[in-house]
């Protein structure tokens, strides 16, 4: 599962799917002059690149901070639904059966597609993976570790 260094590594798209078939897609993205502002959009039409309609400002604890901009109440769906599964995410709450976070196949921090198992694994390309760790490669286990082959 993708955890809140994806989240908040400045390009996230992820989306929450339940056991009825219903999903929504959102999109974290902050600004190049503050990487520590997280603006939180929720993918409202085709474009699945830049139909997004904002909805707040995402903070570090999983909670969306509605603003004058926000499209959207603090108890609509896709607001609680965010917030829900930023909790999940930090491990503050459990994700039932049926139901998944996943993110885009996309860096969460460049955009980039992801081709390795290993940046697949944890939504960040190795490139970004080792810029955010401070430029030290940091290893996530090998495939083959887990799977014993």
């Amino acid at each position: 599962m993708i955890d809140m260094g994806f989240v908040m590594a400045g390009h996230a798209i992820f989306t929450v799917g339940n056991d009825k078939g219903n999903h929504y897609t959102f999109r974290v993205s902050c600004p190049k002059n503050n990487p520590d502002l997280h603006f939180i959009g929720l993918l409202t039409g085709p474009d699945n690149g830049a139909d997004y309609t904002y909805m707040g400002i995402l903070l570090p604890d999983g909670a969306v901070r509605l603003t004058k901009a926000s499209k959207y109440t603090g108890d609509s769906t896709p607001v609680r639904v965010a917030s829900w599964a930023c909790k999940v995410i930090l491990g503050k709450a459990a994700l039932p059966a049926g139901y998944s976070i996943q993110h885009a196949g996309r860096c969460g921090r460049c955009g980039r597609l992801l081709t390795t198992p290993e940046s697949i694994e944890r939504g960040i390309g190795p490139e970004c993976w080792d810029i955010m760790h401070g430029g030290a490669a940091v290893e996530a286990p090998k495939v083959e570790e887990l799977i014993g082959f």
